[in-house]
């Protein structure tokens, strides 16, 4: 009975299956707007303000760094909600209520995006100084902005309902049923080729103008589409996709070399323009908007990274802390990296490493150890390692943008795809002529986090030349790690890893129909799950056992969704926590 008065009273609702996208307010929709360029600003600016929300920050750094070896939760914070979300996300034992599970925040950016693209248009019209210039930019950004969030729904849920109208109010059905991942990729690329046409080029702005980065610009939509290329080969294992995306990083990478301005004290000429290593931390989470950086989410007030990473005083004055903490993979170093250190499954950096300075702080007496310490303090690191300890605690403002892409992810990109081009049918020469490459640009990220007094500790070719194309994968992934730990990225390194090593990943159809057809899903790949595992103890083994298959990589979808939507299907992984019966 409760069945058949669910679906009874969902049949009443004349609602979206995405129930909880925050509608436009009243002048958006109203009759007298979209009548000045103004008017299409305020709108594009209020998508790009969307994005920086707490709830898609939040799921950002959940997303990207919690499910991996980076981060644990804190033992001291709050009983709450969030607490048992997280701790059901570390058990793997999500229910289809987990709050991370929603997917609302990034459907709220993405109706944004499509009210602009439905309504821009016909202000050119009505405001002479809106012209098709300013019309072609505008929509170039909102294709692009559109593409990023759903390749972040697409990696986190995988078979998720793909909507290009605009969502303006309540009285609209729009229920709309989950696509599969190979098309809803398909349509990014799609639209990010034709965004790409739009004369925005982070070139025609100075070095201190914000929106440099803070817009897609063609090196942010040329970034992002090799990112989708990477991840679409890596589940396909089409090698034309990663020479398109070697292509789009070539792209970018001469890009940002047409951009560079030598420097005064900058005696030739760099072949990638980073900040030196005494400059990475002021340069990346102090300044910000940084030379390297290609898009910042922009932030004023970054209330979510306190939340999750701030080691902060509550007004009462006692002691209180975010909820993540570094695992301790980020407690110890080495003297230097070798082809057995650089490849650690104990110790990640060199003690001359300056990112290591950066990355934690050393705890207090009593303390849980390591709590982040990037995108905290507005005091940058040591200039020079001496004494090889890290600093103790020095907390400044949280004005903090969250960098989603930069040069370096760009190099270490086209690394991890020049490695899966080579063939390990050919001689133990051929290969290292092909390896040498993806080595050089490992090297260039790795080399430049050494201070000048140290850079004869820097990576040597003759040192690796005799690693095979499977320790280049894994030297590819680790200096990933640690470049951009707590960035939200690490999660998706593994997901390519592990597709990369399964068979019979099917994209081309959702979760639901391959059920449907009695299609079993691949294991997981167990080498996969033992680095995502490794930082857990004696609870690795029994996470392991429950990521069973393709199916737990993924967030069950929202279970508020589907009450009100009979279109959705559940991911096979989870069951539903309410009476009515599942979907299949």
């Amino acid at each position: 009975m409760k069945k058949y008065i669910l679906m009874f009273v969902s049949s009443l609702m004349l609602v979206s299956c995405l129930d909880t996208i925050i509608l436009p307010d009243d002048k958006t929709v109203d009759e007298d707007f979209w009548k000045t360029k103004e008017d299409v600003s305020s709108m594009v600016n209020a998508a790009y303000s969307a994005m920086s929300s707490d709830d898609v920050i939040a799921r950002l750094f959940v997303w990207g760094d919690y499910r991996t070896d980076e981060l644990n939760r804190t033992s001291s914070a709050d009983i709450s909600a969030t607490t048992t979300a997280l701790d059901e996300i570390a058990a793997v034992n999500m229910q289809t209520t987990n709050m991370y599970g929603s997917w609302s925040a990034f459907y709220s950016v993405i109706n944004r995006c499509n009210i602009v693209l439905d309504r821009a248009a016909d202000v050119m019209a009505v405001d002479p100084n809106y012209t098709d210039g300013d019309y072609q930019v505008d929509r170039s950004q909102m294709l692009a902005l559109r593409a990023l969030c759903y390749f972040y729904l697409v990696r986190n849920f995988r078979d998720v309902p793909y909507i290009t109208e605009s969502y303006m109010n309540s009285s609209q059905n729009t229920q709309v049923a989950q696509s599969a991942p190979a098309y809803i990729l398909e349509r990014c690329i799609a639209d990010l080729e034709e965004a790409s046409k739009a004369p925005l080029n982070a070139s025609g702005y100075n070095k201190s103008d914000w929106r440099r980065v803070g817009w897609m610009t063609n090196d942010a939509i040329h970034t992002l589409l090799a990112d989708i290329y990477l991840w679409r080969a890596s589940v396909t294992h089409n090698a034309a996709d990663y020479e398109q995306c070697i292509n789009y990083c070539d792209q970018v990478i001469e890009s940002k070399q047409k951009q560079h301005v030598r420097g005064r004290n900058e005696l030739t000429e760099k072949e990638y323009p980073l900040a030196d290593a005494s400059d990475i931390y002021k340069a990346l989470f102090v300044t910000q908007n940084a030379e390297e950086s290609i898009f910042e989410i922009q932030s004023r007030s970054n209330s979510a990274v306190c939340s999750y990473y701030y080691k902060y005083k509550k007004e009462s004055g006692t002691a209180g802390e975010g909820w993540l903490k570094a695992t301790t993979l980020f407690a110890n170093t080495h003297d230097n990296y070798t082809a057995t250190t650089f490849l650690s499954d104990a110790t990640l950096y060199s003690s001359k490493d300056m990112r290591y300075y950066g990355a934690c702080y050393i705890p207090s007496t009593g303390e849980e150890s390591y709590h982040v310490r990037k995108m905290i303090s507005q005091t940058p690191v040591q200039t020079k390692v001496t004494t090889k300890t890290r600093e103790s605690y020095d907390y400044g403002g949280l004005d903090r943008n969250l960098n989603v892409y930069r040069l370096t992810d760009v190099m270490l990109m086209k690394a991890e795809a020049l490695v899966q081009q080579v063939d390990t049918a050919l001689s133990t020469t051929e290969q290292q002529d092909l390896l040498r490459v993806p080595f050089n640009l490992i090297q260039a990220v790795n080399t430049r986090a050494l201070h000048q007094e140290n850079l004869a500790d820097s990576m040597k070719w003759t040192t690796y030349r005799t690693q095979t194309k499977e320790q280049f994968e894994r030297m590819v992934m680790q200096e990933r790690l640690r470049e951009f730990c707590f960035e939200g990225r690490r999660w998706y390194d593994l997901m390519r890893y592990n597709y990369r090593h399964i068979d019979g990943a099917d994209y081309s159809r959702t979760m639901g129909e391959l059920v449907d057809e009695g299609v079993q899903m691949p294991a997981n790949y167990t080498e996969m799950l033992k680095l995502m595992t490794r930082m857990r103890g004696t609870e690795a083994s029994g996470v392991q056992a429950k990521m069973a298959n393709e199916a737990y990589l993924y967030m069950p979808v929202p279970n508020s969704d589907i009450i009100v939507c009979p279109l959705l299907r559940q991911n096979p992984a989870y069951k539903d926590t309410n009476e009515y019966e599942k979907n299949y």
